[in-house]
């Protein structure tokens, strides 16, 4: 079976835990290309994407747009006529190979939402939010959302955008797996850094209605509770509740903690500016 016209991007800062899994799941037949875009990695990452076979490309990030993900669009554009981006720790399943490649055949589509099994304690979540994102889409029909910023964070890489993309989208119903090997501990920092850009974003486009009219029915819920103490509790119960976590037991418990603690942080950090501020 030829692979497909399709470049597989992988960005990634010290992935030595995760990176060979994700490239072995990738496979050798699937896509033509495989690039991991390396932020100056000091463990094995960059070995162990060559050791499979990936084109390995440093980025060295200047604190200000674009990050990673444009950067190599606008610097690196794939030569190939669809890419897509995964995480290190997102390994592609056989089903959802076989998918994407039959939507691929024959689709108007410029973009494809996909969806993602989380693991949590090393086994799959039946329940909570759903993970989604906009990773797979024809080169050329845009790029992630245009964010300015002046170092809010240390974080060199699109976490939270989409893709602006001119055309319609589809969806890719089959799965893949959302398998961190790096621990909670890593989660949990991660997590953190990932909180003070969630809340620095929030105080730049609060007041902007023009991309306000552009929020998803979650995004809006999150926005209007961003400066409140309800964030994080109605995130839990929704969660637990809302969204099936109960299904996974004390998992399940555990995993709604997890995040609402992470968006009672977000909201700990907009709620105090707000009051330096005022």
């Amino acid at each position: 079976m030829s692979p497909l016209d399709l470049t597989v991007v992988l960005p990634v800062r010290n992935e030595e835990r995760n990176l060979g899994e994700a490239l072995k799941a990738l496979g050798k037949d699937f896509a033509m290309q495989s690039i991991v875009v390396d932020s100056n990695s000091t463990d094995r990452t960059v070995a162990i994407a060559k050791e499979h076979g990936a084109e390995v490309i440093n980025f060295e990030w200047d604190g200000k747009f674009p990050k990673k993900r444009n950067w190599l669009l606008r610097n690196h554009t794939p030569t190939t006529e669809w890419v897509l981006f995964l995480d290190a720790d997102e390994w592609l399943t056989d089903d959802f190979k076989a998918e994407v490649r039959a939507a691929l055949a024959n689709t108007e589509h410029v973009g494809f939402w996909l969806n993602y099994t989380i693991y949590f304690e090393g086994r799959p979540l039946e329940g909570g939010y759903p993970l989604k994102k906009l990773a797979l889409f024809r080169v050329g029909a845009g790029e992630y959302e245009r964010i300015d910023e002046d170092r809010w964070s240390q974080l060199d890489m699109e976490i939270h955008e989409h893709p602006v993309l001119d055309g319609t989208t589809g969806e890719i119903e089959a799965k893949i797996d959302h398998r961190d090997l790096r621990g909670l501990d890593h989660w949990k920092k991660k997590h953190a850094d990932y909180a003070a850009w969630e809340a620095h974003r929030y105080l730049a486009i609060k007041d902007n209605s023009a991309l306000q009219s552009k929020w998803s029915t979650f995004q809006k819920i999150k926005y209007r509770l961003m400066g409140t103490p309800l964030l994080g509790p109605v995130f839990f119960f929704g969660c637990l509740f809302g969204m099936g976590g109960w299904r996974d037991g004390k998992r399940g418990v555990q995993w709604a903690l997890l995040k609402a603690s992470y968006f009672n942080e977000i909201s700990r950090m907009v709620r105090a500016e707000q009051k330096q501020k005022s």
